[in-house]
């Protein structure tokens, strides 16, 4: 239910930017996969093949998805003509497949994982490039305001792009152990799968030109596990209220002789409240202590408690998850149902600022290796200058991924990236950019 409603939160996003909703073929026959060669070269090590339909063995093997611009640029090239076609943007909610080769961990890294992907074509490079900064803006929208979960948005170093793209740029979170995640990436492709896809339209004087082209991918399962981890505690999960699979539960509290009219009054609450929310009562013969740890557990935002000094008063004892505070409110549904949307707005706003503040605390600054080493144990984001983020900084990055175990993430996209008078962290050469290293799932 969670992932559900976080498709859907992300979807609408998506389509009220204008893009639209399609489904393509899970399976990829290999002379589509091998289109643009550095692509297929990026993903045949990680690439689940099938060769047989029952007992027949196919012509031709068939991928099954690591991701999909094979599948969906053959199209692409029947149904771009001219600029009247453009922008193209299309989505899919769908899983794809890959043979990771780490350990696997589920919901981070998992050989089927659950995503959105979404690619569009456009007229020039400059609107393309819009659309990168929409596809952040998008992930600023989601995962942080509605999911609650802060991150950086890096512009990845060039040996760690996506296969086939220009360039690639990552919103990256961290998890309680101060690793880093990653989460929605989106990929300036440019030109490179236009042209090996024949995806081209005609200009207004009649030439035929290639689509600049980018692609978004949340991974909806990834970003679960970031949930989970960001916010949950000792006690089990605390999810944010408008993603939760059950938002309110009722407890009962009686007696043998109070019993009757108590569940009366807890099936009459949720009548009235299952029309706005999503109302569990736990009419269960367990005791009140086993309830109230069971539903903290499964990170239910709100608890209503009702007993036989509740009835008498007109109330209801209502529980926060997040932060255990308890208030009275009136068993009047209208004065409840605003109580319970200012509580949930209120259980966001405080799941936000305290992963905000966590996240904040987790990013540092080292301009020396010693520095680096006394800052590794604490983990997080630690900014460093770098000699260059192209090709020719791989070997530095490799040597901090030797010495520390920590990986370049890649410079803050929009930013001033530029240090000045200071020299490369590995190879003491005159630093041009500031990069971010952290330790990686």
């Amino acid at each position: 239910m969670t992932m559900n409603r976080m498709y859907s939160m992300m979807e609408q996003a998506l389509e009220k930017k204008g893009h639209v909703p399609a489904l393509f073929p899970a399976l990829i026959p290999e002379s589509y996969l091998t289109k643009e060669s550095k692509h297929v070269e990026g993903f045949v090590p990680e690439v689940m093949w099938v060769t047989q339909a029952g007992s027949t063995d196919l012509e031709e093997r068939c991928a099954m998805r690591p991701t999909s611009e094979t599948a969906m640029y053959t199209m692409y090239s029947m149904w771009i003509h001219g600029l009247k076609d453009l922008p193209l943007k299309i989505y899919q909610r769908c899983q794809v497949w890959r043979y990771e080769t780490k350990a696997t961990k589920p919901f981070i890294r998992s050989r089927e994982f659950y995503w959105i992907e979404a690619h569009d074509c456009f007229a020039t490079e400059k609107d393309a490039m819009k659309q990168v900064r929409e596809d952040m803006e998008t992930s600023e929208e989601v995962l942080h305001q509605q999911y609650g979960i802060p991150f950086l948005f890096f512009k990845r170093p060039q040996w760690d792009k996506f296969p086939g793209a220009v360039n690639t740029f990552a919103a990256d979170t961290l998890m309680p152990d101060g690793k880093a995640l990653q989460l929605p990436s989106t990929h300036m492709l440019g030109q490179n799968f236009s042209k090996a896809f024949d995806v081209k339209y005609k200009d207004e004087k009649g030439n035929d030109e290639y689509v600049w082209q980018t692609c978004y991918g949340p991974a909806i399962s990834r970003i679960y596990a970031a949930l989970i981890a960001m916010h949950g505690d000792s006690n089990g999960l605390i999810i944010p209220f408008d993603l939760a699979p059950v938002q309110v539960v009722i407890v009962p509290i009686y007696r043998d002789d109070t019993k009757k009219a108590v569940l009366k009054e807890c099936k009459k609450l949720q009548k009235k409240l299952s029309k706005d929310f999503t109302v569990k009562l736990d009419d269960s013969d367990n005791t009140p202590g086993f309830k109230f740890n069971q539903w903290e557990m499964k990170g239910v935002p709100i608890r209503l408690e009702l007993g036989p000094r509740d009835l008498e008063k007109g109330q209801v004892v209502l529980v926060r998850r997040d932060t255990k505070e308890k208030s009275f409110v009136s068993l009047k549904s209208s004065e409840l149902k605003k109580m319970i949307l200012k509580t949930r707005d209120s259980i966001l706003e405080t799941l936000k600022s305290r992963a905000d503040q966590w996240f904040s605390d987790k990013l540092s600054f080292a301009d020396t290796m010693g520095e680096l080493e006394r800052k590794t144990e604490s983990r997080g984001f630690i900014r460093v200058p770098f000699c260059t983020e192209e090709l020719d900084g791989k070997p530095c990055a490799e040597v901090l991924k030797d010495k520390f175990q920590m990986n370049m993430r890649g410079s803050l996209f929009g930013t001033d990236t530029h240090p000045k008078d200071k020299k490369c962290i590995a190879c003491g050469k005159d630093a041009t950019v500031y990069l971010y290293a952290a330790h990686q799932y």
